[in-house]
């Protein structure tokens, strides 16, 4: 049987926790999440177990990151799922504060902003949505002290976002990228795909196969953006329920648009269904 792990609900307990065990001589992984997990979630808490001796994942749906009222309303929560699931992945402690916890005088005066790598892609169409996610990442930084923090590359854009954020506030922690895990049809994994009507999950893998359409024609010489990203929109005009948000080439570093890949370059694509948005992306490397 899997051993219990605690459910830490308090800033106090969890940074007590991380400094106990750092005291110890051991490092300490986090993965952040918004509950509801499934394996792409998992993923990072094998590989923060892999390389860490104890990891906190924790569980907070942060309000401070949804523009949509009715998004936040409809996201899962499962913790007492989301607990065991957890620790059978190899997690040590789980870190499920409160809104109240996280943000103890209401609405915070103090924002966390990335300027210029949150103006397009997703923060364009998600106003507010990054300086939330840079804000509660900055808040489980500093709550929970772990020496590495762990992010996967299916919210690309964040995960630039938050290395760079990390790095400009000379934060003592290291941001390791994990591969995006897929559903057999290469469906990303997301907790929004259980959102998904029947028809609207059926249409969604075609996000993926533009992706891997684009990326065969850049493995067989294209380099025009324009040209791989009409391939993409091709096949993505099959999934009619859903209407594009996004498909844009851009540096993979600083996440400026291109007209010709020259280095690596991120396709990126977001479809808004009428159930959930999907994001995906694919990294074509020089």
């Amino acid at each position: 049987m899997q051993p219990a792990v605690p459910v830490v609900e308090t800033i106090s307990a969890i940074r007590s926790w991380s400094r106990a065990a750092r005291a110890r001589g051991v490092s300490v992984g986090l993965v952040p999440t918004m509950g509801a997990l499934h394996e792409g979630h998992l993923s990072l808490i094998r590989r923060a177990a892999a390389e860490c001796a104890e990891v906190i994942v924790s569980v907070f749906v942060n309000p401070m990151q949804f523009n949509d009222a009715r998004d936040l309303a409809a996201y899962p929560r499962s913790l007492d799922a989301d607990v065991p699931t957890a620790a059978s992945a190899g997690a040590t402690a789980i870190f499920a504060p409160s809104e109240g916890e996280m943000y103890s005088f209401g609405a915070p005066l103090t924002r966390v902003e990335v300027s210029r790598l949150t103006d397009g892609l997703c923060g364009a169409a998600r106003p507010g949505h990054f300086a939330g996610m840079a804000t509660v990442v900055t808040k489980l930084l500093a709550a929970c002290e772990p020496d590495r923090a762990y992010f996967g590359e299916k919210d690309y854009q964040q995960l630039v976002v938050v290395t760079r954020m990390v790095d400009d506030l000379n934060l003592a922690v290291r941001i390791v990228p994990c591969p995006t895990v897929r559903e057999p049809d290469g469906l990303a994994m997301s907790s929004r795909n259980a959102r998904l009507s029947p028809a609207e999950r059926e249409q969604a893998p075609l996000i993926s196969r533009a992706l891997r359409s684009a990326e065969a024609a850049f493995r067989a010489g294209e380099r025009d953006a324009a040209e791989l990203v009409r391939l993409a929109r091709e096949v993505l005009a099959g999934a009619t329920l859903g209407a594009m948000d996004y498909v844009e080439l851009v540096d993979a570093r600083d996440l400026t648009p291109v007209t010709r890949v020259g280095r690596d370059a991120l396709l990126a694509v977001a479809v808004r269904f009428p159930s959930a948005r999907l994001i995906d992306n694919v990294v074509l490397r020089v």
